[in-house]
């Protein structure tokens, strides 16, 4: 049985903050891609590495991988989409999710509650579990009505 302690789920969860806001958030590095027609965002740090890959762009799905000295560590996968094209398109949910996610990576954190509101529209998020093992989801509400909405899931991964 694996078991990783509170104090090691704390230094994980620093690394994967750092990771991603270095990455889509920070604009970071793009990398080659993993994928025939992925989007990838790459971060390292000592030995650690991170690899954010995508597909799409207004509606879109991928996968973050976190390795810890070349073996794979931690993983989170998630989808979303706008389904209110009348309201917020993926130019603005993707300001408004950046925004409000620098945020809650400055308080060293990516899950729990949050919510931000900016200039076009409310994000809120909300996942149960930690980084051990979560699932969760974000919306953006334009004048109270969900417009955008994104599912993750995601944990450790024991060999």
């Amino acid at each position: 049985m694996f078991f990783l302690g509170e104090t090691a789920v704390n230094k994980l969860n620093d690394v994967i903050v750092r990771a991603k806001a270095a990455c889509y958030v920070g604009g970071g590095a793009k990398g080659e891609p993993s994928r025939r027609g992925s989007q990838d965002l790459i971060w390292s740090d000592a030995e650690w590495e991170y690899r954010d890959s995508y597909f799409g762009g207004t509606n879109f799905i991928g996968q973050e991988v976190l390795w810890l000295r070349r073996t794979p560590y931690w993983a989170m996968n998630y989808y979303g989409f706008i389904i209110r094209p009348d309201l917020i398109d993926g130019e603005r949910a993707g300001s408004t999710i950046k925004a409000a996610l620098s945020r809650m990576y400055r308080a060293g954190r990516f899950l729990g509650g949050f919510e931000w509101t900016g200039e076009y529209g409310t994000y809120i998020g909300r996942s149960e579990g930690d980084a051990r093992h979560f699932h969760g989801h974000e919306v953006i509400t334009v004048g109270g009505e969900e417009s955008y909405v994104l599912h993750y899931c995601g944990g450790l991964i024991i060999p």
